[in-house]
């Protein structure tokens, strides 16, 4: 869980500078993704450290969030250094903990507001790839298949932007942290998944079919651990 009240440095978080690129930023997660991802590297993988990646590109790799976290990255170090000149004896912001039942009302309204809807578009979008992927086999070059193919896909995207402003619409509480970062990390691999199936029709590229599936596998898992949770 990435804690609203603290900005975290998603450059650092994908080993580049904060003057880089989109494709070097994207290249960069994508080695890391490979380095500290279980189901590809055993040696070397990181769940938590799959999840800090993935946050990190869901904000650095639009434009426009980027903007917005610079200026909040840019924002918090002016806090900071206000805070460190501070004279001694002025009062500081205390943040305050939500009793037991404050915290129970966030639970069950961050279940009922952000997890049953996103869980729901998650369902419609990664357990209705299989039948898209038989119709199509029956002849991958057909045009009329592969207009449909693109028009599934492009109702995927509509139905992850909404699963994701969904998600960021609430910050989850303290106790669901893991449920919320399987979710997370689902949505995240869906949104490669996508990118990469969406190449298909454009280049015929079987590898490209492939490499979407297995995308989707992973977000199935992570949904799946999600469910288990519960």
């Amino acid at each position: 869980m990435v804690d609203s009240k603290q900005v975290y440095n998603h450059y650092e978080t994908l080993k580049v500078n904060a003057n880089a690129t989109q494709a070097e930023i994207k290249q960069s997660y994508r080695r890391l993704v490979k380095l500290f991802h279980p189901d590809i590297n055993q040696e070397t993988a990181d769940k938590e450290q799959i999840i800090r990646i993935n946050a990190a590109y869901e904000v650095l790799r639009d434009s426009q969030n980027r903007r917005q976290y610079d200026q909040q990255l840019q924002d918090n170090s002016e806090k900071l250094n206000g805070q460190y000149q501070q004279r001694p004896g002025q009062q500081r912001y205390q943040t305050t903990r939500p009793t037991g039942r404050d915290a129970d009302e966030q639970v069950e309204e961050w279940l009922r507001l952000v997890y049953q809807p996103v869980n729901e578009l998650l369902d419609r979008i990664l357990y209705s790839l299989e039948d898209q992927v038989e119709e199509l086999a029956a002849d991958p070059f057909d045009d009329q298949l592969l207009e449909e193919f693109a028009e599934y896909l492009n109702t995927c995207r509509e139905d992850l932007k909404q699963a994701q402003v969904v998600f960021r619409s609430l910050p989850n509480p303290p106790s669901l942290a893991k449920r919320a970062a399987y979710l997370y990390h689902s949505l995240g691999q869906v949104a490669d998944g996508i990118e990469e199936l969406a190449y298909f029709p454009l280049s015929y590229d079987e590898r490209y079919l492939h490499t979407g599936q297995e995308l989707f596998r992973i977000a199935a898992r992570l949904h799946k651990e999600v469910q288990d949770l519960c």
